[in-house]
């Protein structure tokens, strides 16, 4: 009697347990068609503070996931029901197994149930259903890409540089103004009638009027009768004055100099001292400044005029001086405009090779031709017979065999087609050929692959090292693939360069198939064509 006690307990706790399964697994169908959607769906029933983690995937087994739906959440009294679910495909025929998939639930894993599926080619009625031509290839709208990126900064680059011209010109433009007058009161003169033209006054710049009003004035001094006034204090000017008026006989009354030494002082109080003259004592001292550069270039004694002839010459050496002066300061606005330009690009550069990177900058500023590669507009075409199908960057040209191979090896070949793009010696290099026989050969994969490094050896290759593997294509066509590296000599530089290579055999009805790719080593968009090219062969049947 005890004993079927616990017969019944154990049944009855399995039961429980049973029922209790934290997570259920389902699925929508176990048969579907190539491309269509499986849906599966996980379930688990946790209390309110328990964590679940569904995993993020991008396949699940040999299935791909196509979409990750929402978490849907289903309260029950105390509990809640979370379910998630997945849709899945699968482009190839057959029968697939959907693993176990971990989900965590309060950091402890467990394990969904593995379903079986499967997948069936798509009926195609050849006879009810109507056939049509293929269609022309139509060319994608690509868009504007990020181009314009790059043309905004270079015009951007390119305004601040005219800038800089157009800034620099302007500046020399007006010390040639200062610099061309005929005689220091012309130029005084001139000076005094801009300085009243920029309203400093007005502007309540008191400081910078007097400045450039005692500046007009000291520059006439310096040169007109020859005084350092620019480096003299106000009282080594007026003491230079008079020492002057006396060696140069000039007649000065004492109250031309005593104003010129008044505005002085006043100018020294406005900078020095922050005081703020009276609108009516400004006007007074421009006037001053006026009278005193007049009384000046009265007093200072007439030189005896120079001839005619002295006079031309002077005059054309003069235009001489400021022609070579304007081409020289021309120059020095080129040159300002080109080295803020130089200096801007070399800023941009190293900002995007901080940020992005050396190689970023190279490839996509300076150019690769890998990546225009693979960026450019595919091709998929068929090459020879039995057909090998690909997808390349560029279309294949057809080539004469007989110039690639060997006579011992035409010989025994009855049919041969070869198509290439490119050379060993390019970045990229890509070749498809097709063959068949004139006997009954045993064709040996492998000592096939080592007669063809042996002519890619013959055409400049050297230390050629050589891994060899398995190959099948998507549609189950097994073949051979050798891969590598090697070094490329090339006879014209007399250079060399370390390849990587990729060449893969197929043999079928007394007939060879080959693809070689090859390519500078390291170059990673070189292996991103690669691998996409590798994975777009397919092989027509030579019995269709």
């Amino acid at each position: 009697m005890k004993f079927k006690l616990y017969i019944f307990l154990l049944l009855f706790s399995t039961m429980i347990f049973a029922q209790q399964k934290p997570v259920e697994t389902s699925i929508d169908t176990t048969k579907n068609k190539i491309g269509a959607e499986f849906k599966l769906t996980l379930k688990t029933v946790v209390n309110s503070k328990s964590k679940v983690e569904f995993p993020k995937l991008k396949n699940i087994g040999p299935l791909e996931v196509i979409q990750s739906y929402p978490v849907d959440t289903v309260k029950k009294d105390d509990t809640y029901e979370l379910i998630k679910k997945y849709g899945l495909t699968q482009f190839d025929s057959g029968r697939y197994t959907i693993p176990s998939v971990k989900i965590l639930i309060d950091k402890k894993p467990f394990y969904s149930d593995s379903i079986k599926v499967e997948v069936a080619n798509v009926k195609v009625d050849t006879l009810q259903q109507k056939m049509y031509d293929i269609k022309d290839i139509s060319t994608v709208d690509e868009g504007i890409g990020n181009w314009w990126i790059y043309v905004l900064i270079a015009l951007v680059i390119i305004g601040i540089g005219v800038f800089v011209y157009w800034y620099v010109k302007k500046r020399q433009l007006k010390k040639i103004e200062e610099e061309v007058y005929k005689t220091p009161i012309e130029k005084a003169t001139s000076l005094l009638n801009n300085l009243e033209q920029k309203e400093l006054v007005q502007k309540g710049e008191i400081k910078e009027y007097y400045s450039e009003l005692t500046d007009i004035a000291r520059n006439y001094i310096e040169e007109a009768i020859h005084i350092p006034a620019m480096e003299s204090t106000t009282s080594e000017l007026i003491s230079a004055i008079r020492d002057a008026s006396t060696k140069k006989k000039m007649t000065l009354t004492p109250e031309t100099v005593e104003n010129l030494e008044r505005v002085l002082r006043q100018a020294d109080l406005v900078k020095f001292a922050k005081s703020k003259p009276l609108e009516f004592e400004i006007k007074e001292d421009k006037n001053k400044i006026q009278k005193v550069i007049l009384t000046l270039d009265n007093a200072i004694p007439t030189e005896v005029p120079e001839d005619i002839e002295n006079q031309l010459l002077n005059e054309a050496q003069r235009q001489k001086q400021i022609q070579a002066q304007l081409k020289k300061q021309r120059n020095a606005r080129i040159g300002y405009a080109v080295g803020a330009i130089i200096l801007l690009l070399f800023a941009t550069t190293t900002f995007f090779v901080v940020t992005k990177g050396f190689n970023y900058v190279k490839d996509n500023i300076i150019g690769h031709p890998s990546k225009e590669l693979l960026e450019g507009e595919w091709v998929k075409s068929a090459y020879g017979s039995p057909a090998v199908i690909i997808e390349t960057p560029k279309v294949l040209k057809r080539m004469d065999a007989q110039k690639v191979l060997p006579k011992e090896a035409m010989a025994l070949i009855k049919e041969m087609q070869l198509f290439t793009y490119g050379s060993m010696i390019d970045n990229f290099f890509v070749t498809v050929s097709t063959s068949k026989f004139k006997q009954p050969t045993d064709i040996d994969l492998s000592k096939t692959l080592e007669g063809n490094l042996k002519i890619i050896e013959a055409q400049g290759g050297q230390n050629i090292i050589l891994k060899q593997e398995d190959f099948q294509t998507n549609e189950g066509i097994q073949g051979v693939k050798g891969y590598g590296t090697m070094t490329v000599l090339n006879p014209a530089t007399k250079t060399s360069t370390k390849a990587y290579y990729e060449l893969l055999l197929f043999k079928q009805d007394q007939g060879l198939q080959q693809i070689l790719i090859l390519h500078e080593e390291g170059d990673t968009y070189a292996n991103e064509i690669t691998t996409r090219i590798l994975n777009s062969v397919e092989l027509q049947r030579a019995n269709n």
